[in-house]
């Protein structure tokens, strides 16, 4: 990840001219054979020049636009920058983050749009966010790991029967029941397969009531991840089923869970108390830090775009702190002021 002049390898490329485009040039220290300094507008830089790049060399990823028209003066690379940072300070109204962003960001986004654009902009970029989520893990190296965690939690979408009837989220939204908290709720699941250190290898989001096996089974037929090394997945009693279990081997994958009532205890069982619980507070970080309950989605669009931007900003934490060579991947402090 780090050239011989102490940058991070994608952002080391003709930096100086790049960061021009948000104007960050005056505003971070430029660090000296130590890598990038760790702070949120060095972050938010970073991500805009790799998004910038990539987004250049995969064009089919942006979205339509018509040839004869006004040109859009903020950049796609830039709204998922700002959408980044949203995410990581917090703000889960976007009228109110709109006005902070005037008020204290517009040294780093000459341009920032209103909140009905910004809006439409960010459902529309649903697609590249996922590209991006996927290049900026793969660049971490650390989808080799050879341990992964998979589990699903419920992000609920409303509460009232009232709201039940009326939400344009009635048949993608579902009642299901979540067992770590014994009760029901009315929304979708998060599937997350991840690694030990929280950084996402693929996802998905269903109906509350989709089997979990079939929902990991599809993750892993569609992942960009490379999965022929053969690795061990971690999850609970959820994901039993001897033709489940034996689909993965077929796929060169080991399935650690614990064992359910009446089975014998199984193989690799003293690794799970130690490790199993790096995937909740992966889920606690995503809803405790990063605002995932309170997405405000009010359409399946937008639910899934929230979803998108704060795996998002999860990804692009950990990339950075890998890039900078950061004792904790997965810590937010540095960023979420």
């Amino acid at each position: 990840m780090i050239d011989s002049k102490g940058w991070p390898r994608r952002v080391s490329r003709d930096y100086r001219a790049r960061v021009s485009r948000i104007e960050v040039a005056n505003t971070i220290s430029i660090p000296e054979r130590t890598g990038m300094d760790n702070d949120l507008d060095t972050l938010a830089t970073a991500l805009y020049v790799t998004c910038d790049d990539y987004l250049k060399q995969h064009p089919h990823l942006a979205p339509w636009r018509p040839r004869i028209g006004l040109a859009p003066r903020i950049s796609d690379a830039e709204l998922i920058a700002l959408s980044v940072m949203q995410a990581l300070l917090g703000h889960h109204n976007e009228r109110r983050w709109i006005r902070y962003a005037h008020a204290h960001l517009r040294h780093l986004f000459p341009t920032i749009p209103q909140q009905s654009g910004y809006n439409k902009r960010l459902r529309r970029l649903s697609a590249t966010m996922q590209a991006v989520i996927a290049h900026l893990a793969a660049d971490t190296g650390l989808w080799t790991d050879d341990v992964w965690v998979a589990d699903s939690t419920p992000i609920e979408c409303g509460r009232s029967r009232e709201t039940v009837k009326r939400s344009d989220l009635a048949g993608f939204a579902e009642y299901g029941y979540c067992a770590s908290h014994s009760r029901y709720f009315w929304g979708v699941r998060l599937h997350l397969l991840a690694t030990l250190d929280g950084l996402p290898v693929g996802f998905a989001i269903t109906g509350a009531k989709a089997d979990e096996r079939e929902t990991l089974q599809g993750i892993l037929d569609t992942t960009p991840a490379q999965v022929s090394h053969g690795p061990t997945i971690m999850a609970d009693k959820g994901y039993y089923g001897r033709v489940f279990e034996n689909e993965l081997a077929d796929s060169g994958i080991s399935l650690i869970r614990p064992a359910r009532q009446g089975e014998l205890t199984r193989e690799g069982a003293q690794f799970l108390k130690p490790l199993r619980q790096r995937i909740e507070s992966v889920f606690d970080t995503l809803k405790g830090q990063l605002g995932l309950e309170q997405h405000g989605g009010r359409t399946p669009g937008g639910v899934i775009v929230r979803v998108l931007q704060r795996l998002l900003a999860l990804t692009t934490a950990i990339w950075h702190n890998h890039a900078t060579r950061q004792p904790v991947l997965r810590s937010l402090t540095a960023y979420d002021h």
